[in-house]
């Protein structure tokens, strides 16, 4: 028989399992003794919170290439040929959203194996959830440009498009860049347009904040700095 490929969620900060994954999603994790992970380190504190049964030096941990080659993909998924379950951890929230994994999940419908994603966190879909914005048309564009003035020209376009489609956007940036990414949303984008932060999400810190642009400027800067955070915009609402 061949092997299942489960998808694991991560917790997206450091908090019990309990408050963030269902027993049954756990239970199937602690079954597991291999895995596919993109950060061997994170994937570590992550079995080490879920109380694995079995010591950690005991299992098998591979991780996923930078720039994983077909081979990689075929040696990672070998065990699942010859039977075996193997699990898949991102680094924070679940597998292949916005996170590495989706050439490990292709290969192995191709080979015909099982995938099973399992319940867990993804901060786009909560912080998708929480916003009240547009719930029906939504699209994520991970990481906008890092500098200026391509940074502002990407907002602006988003933000065309969000009016032409009412169509939340979502996306990203590395947290060391949030506060520069804030200060452009305000600069680049018109003052009717919706803008939503979520930060921290899971976590006791948790925030999600929703003003219009013109209301945003009026108010002191959220605390986004180094935190996870993500930014949601919709230039109209029907």
């Amino acid at each position: 028989m061949i092997g299942t490929l489960y998808l694991i969620p991560t917790a997206l900060g450091e908090t019990p399992w309990s408050t963030y994954l269902p027993t049954a999603t756990r239970q199937i994790a602690c079954q597991l003794t291999r895995f596919i992970v993109e950060n061997a380190k994170t994937a570590r504190a992550e079995l080490k919170r879920l109380e694995h049964p079995v010591p950690l030096r005991e299992l098998f941990i591979e991780q996923i290439p930078e720039n994983p080659a077909p081979s990689d993909i075929e040696r990672l998924l070998a065990p699942l040929l010859i039977g075996e379950n193997v699990g898949l951890l991102s680094e924070a929230g679940c597998p292949c959203i916005a996170d590495p994994g989706t050439l490990l999940v292709r290969r192995a419908h191709e080979l015909n194996m099982t995938v099973r994603p399992l319940i867990g966190p993804s901060a786009i879909l909560l912080a998708l959830m929480a916003a009240g914005l547009e719930g029906q048309q939504f699209t994520f564009h991970g990481y906008l440009p890092a500098r200026e003035p391509e940074r502002s020209q990407k907002i602006v376009e988003l933000e065309k498009e969000s009016k032409h489609r009412n169509q939340t956007q979502l996306f990203i940036e590395a947290p060391y860049r949030n506060n520069a990414l804030f200060q452009a949303l305000l600069t680049a984008c018109q003052p009717k347009t919706r803008l939503c932060i979520a930060f921290d999400l899971t976590l006791p810190a948790e925030t999600i904040t929703l003003h219009t642009i013109n209301e945003w400027r009026r108010l002191p800067p959220p605390d986004i700095d180094r935190r996870p955070t993500v930014f949601l915009m919709l230039s109209s609402l029907i």
